[in-house]
């Protein structure tokens, strides 16, 4: 998720994330995982990965791979490494 600078801190990241979070969680998914800002996604209820034993398949700075449940409790049983598809190693 981008916003042109030229339009940032106007709220439209936030609205974004916001309705990304929602439709997730309409279409039954359980938890997200982002990497991204780690100043930014712990304000919508993410935290470092780590705190749910997941790790990224990437070597990425701690922080910056993070999690949040949309179902309370889903991965208290979790542990493993998150693989991203394949057409993202170009990003």
């Amino acid at each position: 998720m981008a916003v042109i600078p030229s339009h940032q801190r106007q709220g439209i990241g936030s609205q974004l994330v916001r309705a990304g979070l929602d439709r997730c969680a309409a279409l039954g998914t359980r938890f997200v995982v982002v990497l991204g800002h780690r100043d930014y996604y712990p304000r919508f209820g993410f935290l470092p990965a780590s705190h749910f034993r997941l790790w990224c398949s990437w070597p990425v700075p701690e922080g910056v791979f993070m999690a949040t449940e949309l179902v309370l409790g889903v991965l208290a049983s979790a542990e493993g490494l998150v693989s991203y598809e394949i057409e993202f190693n170009d990003v």
